[in-house]
This record gives structure tokens, C-alpha cells and sequence, in this order.
């Protein structure tokens, strides 16, 4: 009879106290936010960022302090260097933080500390993870990370409450997550000369401070500043470095900018001097002076040598001779590191192995084995090599160099950003399972108008395994929901989604087919309907972002959507209306007027960009730079009638065999990704005249270092064939492949009738595009 007494005591009692959500701040107040003076400067940063982002959406700033007495506070900061976090090391699991790089959790926590209610703790394992917890916190209530940089206004909220909860968030999948701001002179640099900061008249501090902001909120860490002659060298000025440091930036520099030296801009003496065969100790000591200078602050120093301004390295000429005096070079700057700052092997260095560096790497390097070695991709999306078994086990690990903006040849991409997020994926997460963990550095041009592409490779980085899950698709949908709003999410990431898949089968850039100087213009290859089937899809494009609604964001649909997909439209139609017309190919697409009236609506188009929020973004998007350096690399002047002829390129009439999606690439590739050996079977009417089969595959480079991808192609029941497409080079073949995105070869010959067809992968990673029947 005592058990029942006993049992109803137990369920009376209050059980243990559930963490409750907190309100961060309603119409009346807002939580302080306390941070403590010893912490890093980068979390008083985060911190006024998050309360300047709290005020954005709710009208209501939360006070920054030291020492609060508000029943309701924020604690942000880092474990041992914040006693408020400290005294909660127990209760939100700090030990789990120990040793994590930039790890933070996120929590609420009920009477933290004597009269205080409740407590939003955010605490980070270092002084990026505390940063990043806030930011977090930013967009866990609305605000964008371009709310900046794309306009994104937050939508106004009265109240905004924080769900109870322990969130654990790191570490991240990639170790350094980089940004190259790379030929500037096309828009970053005008604009912050003459629209952003004109009494500096350059990209400096307080440029960088918006990019470092960026950064932050985009949860990357690492930098390659702007480089080209135009730009006053980063370390030129000093109060550049000190603000990276105080923003948790680790600063480097480009492959061709071994010690943090920037050589077009520091490099005084004659540039035939800059030769380690003939000048080694002058070279050294003007790599020692950065050192000194720049020692106490988080770097990621880039060893080797190139030439000035990106060129091959001068004082050799046989493979063995560049060989030896690269060995030489990387010896002596290691000695320079052990004098100047400590052991090399615990400071981070890289060495990037581009372009002609990359045959002196393959031909035996006395690399250091705590040196981190970065692949570089073909500057078009194609990394060009994978590690080894045995380089996976080099202590320094892995990294990758890849563009989504290119100033070089065959033909530039600057203007717009194209790279489809499903080829980004299909790269680095290829790269990403062959150890390459330990950079990422993404070379983006001028930022805009790459936001989604940057969105979508720092999201991958930070979390390779969920965001490798999302198709294209879903991810441009979960990408316009966060920016736009849920009602807005399918309209906008249709539009995105087929802006990527036009795109991708030629750039807006890349609407020649010749380049070089002195070449001759000549037409595309495509058919008439071929053209008119494209143009009809742009018109659909143009019509949907046309359409597109977003009050209150208008801007930000302007610049993230509507302005690439319409200039992009317009692009097209200017060629291929003047191509048609020049050439009579049979698309009637209006010639010269419709083409004429193509160039003065793009023209309008980044006219109206610029004028944007009076004017903040004047200078800064351009479909060419006002400078005229490598024009032959650019886009060709529209071949206006009186213009020099241009040839008509013989078309290849061809019969395409309709595949099932597998990506994003065109809408019509299947991958045959994975183990060699995945195969496809499809069955097809040979049309009469057209009897043989033309493949394609995506030009990316094998996994295995081989030299060539393989299909085995076997037709009904006859001996199967080995097609091969060279990888082996970067010749003329590597060039239309990289414009077209599609590597073609011919395979058999002589087909008619109905065949059946079965298309085996002899190598891992080989992705089949297309299948053709041509004449």
C-alpha cells in the first residue's frame, strides 16, 4: 500500500527542467550581447554584425557589452577565452570542442548565471568557429550572406525566437576554404576606385573589410588577394594584413606569388632579375623582408617559383635544369622559413603545381612531405590531376586550385558566372574521396556575379557529405527559398537551374568558334535547328525571370537571377542573328536589326545594373574591361555587316540519340560515374545516310592519372570496341573541348537500320554526354 503514495510523489514532482526557447528580441527588446575583452577582435566582429543584423530584421539593436544585467543575454565567445563560456564548459559540452578546428555549438541555456533568465550561448573552439556560431545565428533569422553584396533586405519580423536545443556544428570538411580575387581590372578594381572608395582609389582596407565580411558569413577563411598591376599590392599596405588578422583571415597568395609577395607590384628591380639561376641571393632577400613583416599573423605561405606576372620561371631550360633549380629554390625557402619564423614543418605551405610546373612536379620533386600540394584544374573546371595512393599519405595532404572565372586561352569567361553547380560537385567531391581535404582555393574573378556558384562551393566545402546530396536543382531551390522565401523557391530555382543548363553548352563568352590573334571568323558548327531550338529556350528563360517576383527584394533579383539570365539571352540572340544572316544557314532570327537591338537592350541591361541602389555597383559589372590587355583572349565585336567576312563552318549534320538525365550538364548527359564497368544499353533507328556513332564525353581528366578516358562500345552482338579520348595534353583537341564542355570522337561506322547499343566505362569517373549518329 505504500507504493501507491510513493508513485503519485514521483509524478508530482517537476521533472528535470527542459531547455526552453529563447526570444532573441521582439518589438519591445532585445537581448544584450556579452563578449568578453580578452577574446579575439574577430568575435567582437561577429558580434556587432549580429546585433546590426537582429536591429535589420526586428527595428530592435541589441546592446554590445562586457557585463550585462538583462534578464535575457547572448554569450558569444571562445573556450578559454571567455569566462561567461567557461563557466558553462560542462553544460553545453565543451570538452567535445577541444582540438576542433573551428568548431562552435550553439544553444540555449536557462539561468546561466545569477539574475540572468536565459542565455543563447554561442561558443566556438577558436576564434573562426565563435565568429562563425554568430553568423550562423544571422542566417538562422533571415539575413543572407549577401545581404550586402546582392541587396538581399531580410523580411521583418516582430519576433524572433531561437528554438531550444544543443547544435553542434564542425568540423568542417575542408580545412582552408580559399577565395581568389583574380583579374580585377575587369570590375573590382574600377569600382572600388571610382564608386566604392574613391579617396583610396584602389581595392584597400576598406574594400577588403566587405570582402573579409563575406567571408565570414560564407564560413570561408583563407585569401589570395587581387594581384594584376592595376591593384596596389595587398601587403603594400600594412593596415591591409592587420585587418585581415583582426577578421581571422588567413592570407596567402597566388600560385605564382611564392612568400607572400605580390610581383607585379613589389618586385623593383629590373624583371630579368627576378632569375633564381642568376640572381638567387637578391631574390631571397626580398622574400626574407615579407617574412619579417608578415610572420606574426595566420598565413598559408606559397613555396615553388614562377615568373613575374604568372609566367613560366626564367634561369632554365631542359627538364632537368628546371628541376634542379626548383629543388634548389624550395630548399632555400624553407631555410628562410626555420630562419624567420620557427620549424617549417609546423607552418602551413603549399605548393601548386600549374601549368608547366606540373610536368616539373611529375618529373620528381624533393618536395617536403609536410607540404600540402594544391592540383590545379585546366582553368575551365577540369581538374587536371588526382593523388596518388602514395601522395595521400604525404602529411601536408591535398588541395585544389579551380576557376569559375578565367582571363587566358583559348577564350576568357569573366562577364558572367556559367559553371553549373552539378559540375562543381561532380569535381570536387571527386577530389574531396581522393584526400583532397586540405584547401580549396576558388578563383571567382570580381565576386559578382559569381554569389550563387561561391554560395554553393563554400556550403560543399563546409559540409561535403550533406550538400553532395542535393541534385542541381534541389540546391537552387534551397538556395532561392533562404534568399527569396519558400513561396518563391520553385520559380526561382527553374529559372537558375536552366540559366546553368543553356550555359553550359557554350558560354555567353565563348559565342566564337575562333580565337587567337589573327585567326579568321567563322561561323559555328551548329545547325539551323540547333540555333532555333536554343533561342526558342532562351526566349522561354528570358520570359520566366521576366516574370519573376520578389517586393521588397527587387534588387536582389535583379543582380542574383534576372540580369545573367537576360544577358545572357541577349548574348545569344546578337550572335546567332548575325551568324544566320551572314552565313544563310536558314534560321530566320532577324539578322542584323534583331542583333543590333540584342546589343543596345544588353547595354541597357548593365546600365541598369550599375545604377542600382544609386549607384553602389557602377563599374563593377562589364561585359568587357575598359583596359586593353589580352584582348585576343576576349570576346570578339559582334561581326556587324562591313565587317571582314565571316567563313561558314561546315556542318556536321548529326541525329542525336535521346539519353536520360543524369545532372545538370545539358539536360541530356547520363553519367556512367564510379566503378569502370558501368554500363548503358539503348536501342535506336540508324536514319538513312547518317550510319555512324559519334560519342561524347565530358572533358574532365581520368582519376587515375592514365592518359586517356575509355568506352568499350559494342553494336547488337559484334565484337565490342575500345573508343579513347586523349587527355594527355592541352592542344587544340583540349581547347573545343573546354568551350564545347564535351569531348567527340567517332565510333563505329557503317550502322543502319535499328542497333542496339551498349556503352561500357573502362575507367572510373568517365561521364558519357551524348550519342550521335552523323554523316
Amino acid at each position: 500500500m505504500r507504493l501507491l503514495p510513493l508513485f503519485c510523489l514521483l509524478i508530482a514532482l517537476p521533472a528535470a527542467a527542459e531547455p526552453k526557447s529563447m526570444v532573441l528580441a521582439d518589438t519591445h527588446s532585445a537581448a544584450d550581447i556579452v563578449i568578453s575583452g580578452d577574446d579575439a577582435p574577430v568575435v567582437g566582429i561577429a558580434a556587432h554584425d549580429l546585433s546590426a543584423d537582429i536591429a535589420s530584421v526586428t527595428g530592435m539593436a541589441p546592446a554590445i557589452t562586457e557585463s550585462s544585467t538583462a534578464r535575457r543575454q547572448v554569450w558569444i565567445g571562445t573556450i578559454g577565452k571567455s569566462p561567461l563560456i567557461d563557466s558553462l564548459a560542462a553544460r553545453i559540452g565543451a570538452d567535445k570542442l577541444k582540438a576542433c578546428w573551428e568548431c562552435f555549438v550553439i544553444t540555449t541555456v536557462d539561468h546561466p548565471a545569477p539574475g540572468v533568465d536565459q542565455a543563447l550561448v554561442i561558443a566556438g573552439s577558436d576564434r573562426r568557429g565563435a565568429a562563425y556560431g554568430a553568423y550562423e545565428v544571422s542566417r538562422m533569422i533571415g539575413v543572407s550572406p549577401w545581404v550586402w553584396w546582392a541587396d538581399v533586405k531580410p523580411e521583418h519580423q516582430d519576433t524572433l525566437t531561437i528554438p531550444a536545443g544543443l547544435k553542434r556544428f564542425g568540423p568542417p570538411s575542408v580545412k582552408y576554404r580559399g577565395l581568389f580575387i583574380n583579374d580585377e581590372d575587369w570590375g573590382l578594381e574600377p569600382w572600388a576606385a571610382k564608386t566604392f572608395d574613391p579617396a583610396y582609389g584602389n581595392i584597400g582596407p576598406k574594400t577588403y573589410e566587405r570582402v573579409f565580411d563575406l567571408m565570414l558569413r560564407l564560413r570561408a577563411n583563407t585569401l589570395w588577394p587581387a594581384m594584376h598591376p592595376v591593384t596596389r599590392p595587398f601587403n603594400g599596405d600594412p593596415a591591409n594584413a592587420a585587418l585581415a588578422d583582426r577578421y581571422a583571415i588567413v592570407m596567402g597568395a597566388s600560385h605564382a606569388e611564392p612568400m607572400l609577395r605580390n610581383n607585379v607590384g613589389e618586385w623593383k628591380a629590373p624583371a630579368d632579375d627576378y632569375n633564381y639561376a642568376t640572381n638567387p641571393e637578391g631574390v631571397k632577400a626580398y622574400w626574407r623582408e615579407r617574412l619579417k613583416t608578415n610572420k606574426g599573423y595566420e598565413n598559408l605561405y606559397t613555396i615553388g617559383m614562377r615568373g613575374i606576372h604568372d609566367s613560366p620561371m626564367m634561369g632554365a631550360k631542359t627538364p632537368e635544369e628546371r628541376r634542379e633549380l626548383l629543388n634548389k629554390v624550395l630548399a632555400d625557402q624553407r631555410q628562410l622559413i626555420r630562419d624567420e619564423i620557427g620549424a617549417p614543418e609546423a607552418v602551413a605551405q603549399i605548393f601548386v603545381p600549374y601549368k608547366e610546373v606540373l610536368d616539373i612536379y611529375r618529373t620528381g620533386l624533393d618536395l617536403p612531405d609536410d607540404v600540402t600540394v594544391v592540383w590545379p584544374d585546366d582553368n575551365f573546371g577540369y581538374i587536371r590531376q588526382f593523388p596518388t595512393a602514395a601522395e595521400r599519405q604525404r602529411k601536408g595532404g591535398s588541395g585544389v586550385y579551380y576557376h569559375l572565372s578565367y582571363l587566358g586561352a583559348p577564350l576568357s569567361y569573366i562577364w558572367l558566372s556559367t559553371t553549373p553547380p552539378d559540375l562543381i560537385r561532380e569535381e570536387l567531391t571527386r577530389a574531396y574521396d581522393n584526400g583532397v581535404d586540405r584547401l580549396w582555393m576558388i578563383n571567382a574573378g570580381d565576386i559578382k556575379p559569381a554569389e550563387v556558384s561561391l554560395s554553393y562551393v563554400f556550403d560543399l566545402a563546409w559540409d561535403v557529405k550533406t550538400t553532395r546530396k542535393l541534385t542541381q536543382r534541389q540546391y537552387l531551390d534551397r538556395f532561392a527559398k533562404e534568399t527569396f522565401g519558400a513561396d518563391k523557391a520553385e520559380a526561382i530555382g527553374g529559372v537558375l537551374d536552366q540559366y546553368y543548363r543553356l550555359n553550359f553548352a557554350r558560354k555567353p563568352e565563348h559565342l566564337q568558334w575562333w580565337w587567337g590573334k589573327g585567326s579568321t571568323p567563322k561561323s559555328s558548327p551548329w545547325t539551323a535547328a540547333r540555333i532555333n531550338a536554343r533561342m526558342a529556350a532562351f526566349d522561354d528563360l528570358r520570359k520566366a525571370a521576366d516574370g519573376l517576383a520578389a517586393p521588397g527584394r527587387e534588387d536582389a533579383l535583379f543582380e542574383l537571377v534576372q540580369y545573367p539570365a537576360e544577358a545572357s539571352a541577349l548574348a545569344n540572340q546578337r550572335y546567332f542573328a548575325l551568324e544566320c544572316a551572314a552565313v544563310s544557314k536558314g534560321c530566320d532570327l532577324g539578322g542584323a536589326g534583331t542583333a543590333h537591338a540584342a546589343d543596345d537592350a544588353l547595354k541597357g541591361l548593365t546600365a541598369q545594373f550599375g545604377a542600382l541602389q544609386h549607384g553602389k555597383w557602377a563599374g563593377l559589372i562589364n561585359e568587357e574591361p575598359a583596359d586593353a590587355q589580352w584582348t585576343s583572349f576576349r570576346i570578339a565585336k559582334p561581326q556587324w555587316p562591313g565587317s571582314p567576312p565571316m567563313a561558314a563552318t561546315p556542318v556536321a549534320d548529326a541525329v542525336s540519340i535521346p539519353l536520360k538525365p543524369a545532372g545538370g550538364w545539358t539536360g541530356t548527359g547520363l553519367g556512367l560515374q564510379g566503378k569502370a564497368g558501368a554500363s548503358l544499353t539503348v536501342e535506336a533507328d540508324v536514319p538513312q545516310g547518317f550510319g555512324t556513332l559519334r560519342l561524347s564525353v565530358l572533358p574532365t581528366f581520368p582519376t587515375t592519372g592514365a592518359r586517356a578516358w575509355r568506352l568499350g562500345v559494342q553494336v547488337n552482338d559484334a565484337t565490342p570496341m575500345v573508343v579513347t579520348f586523349d587527355r594527355s595534353k592541352l592542344d587544340a583537341g583540349w581547347q573545343a573541348g573546354v568551350l564545347d564542355n564535351a569531348l567527340s570522337v567517332t565510333g563505329p561506322a557503317g550502322l543502319s537500320g535499328h542497333v542496339r547499343l551498349r556503352i561500357v566505362a573502362l575507367d572510373p569517373d568517365v561521364v558519357l554526354e551524348g550519342l550521335d549518329f552523323v554523316r
